[in-house]
């Protein structure tokens, strides 16, 4: 029996919504709206508003309003392939890993079309040194998503898709 996308679908939904709360609690119940503006929460973690005019690590930079809807319609012709890849996908572990890249990307993108930027505010350091750009729920999603779907492609195996192997040899 196959799986339905539901699962994947439904994991879209919840970061979505995720997403999209935690936004706006950073920018309207909290008030953060400006780079000085820094609530500590622990000595590793803050929350400092980014208005982010790029994707994943700075990376094309949106500067024009051309650029800006380049980079939605980009962005939105990847989710769309996301969303059809969830309907084909058999395995439900995938779909979930699937629904939380497409969910982030949602998320992200009604931010650019909405605000002309996407809100992050997530700011994980050690001292001084901060590995990570800040962030938001959409791209720990993404990334998280991303991360299981190279894991389970190249460290983890289905017993069927080892049987199929072995009835090869």
């Amino acid at each position: 029996m196959r799986n339905t996308p539901m699962a994947g679908f439904i994991t879209a939904a919840i970061l979505f919504v995720a997403d999209q709360a935690s936004k706006l609690g950073i920018t309207q119940g909290l008030k953060l709206s400006d780079l000085t503006d820094v609530i500590r929460i622990t000595p590793f973690f803050n929350l400092r508003f980014v208005a982010n005019h790029g994707v994943s690590l700075g990376l094309l930079h949106a500067d024009s309003d051309p650029m800006r809807w380049a980079l939605v319609a980009l962005t939105a012709a990847i989710a769309a392939g996301v969303a059809v890849w969830i309907t084909r996908e058999t395995k439900r572990a995938d779909q979930i890993a699937l629904g939380a890249i497409l969910g982030g990307a949602i998320g992200n993108i009604i931010d650019r079309v909405r605000l002309g930027y996407v809100v992050d505010f997530a700011d994980l350091h050690i001292g001084d040194w901060r590995p990570f750009l800040v962030f938001n729920v959409a791209d720990a999603a993404i990334t998280l998503g991303v991360l299981v779907l190279l894991v389970r492609a190249l460290l983890i195996r289905d017993k069927h898709d080892d049987l199929t192997e072995n009835s090869h040899a």
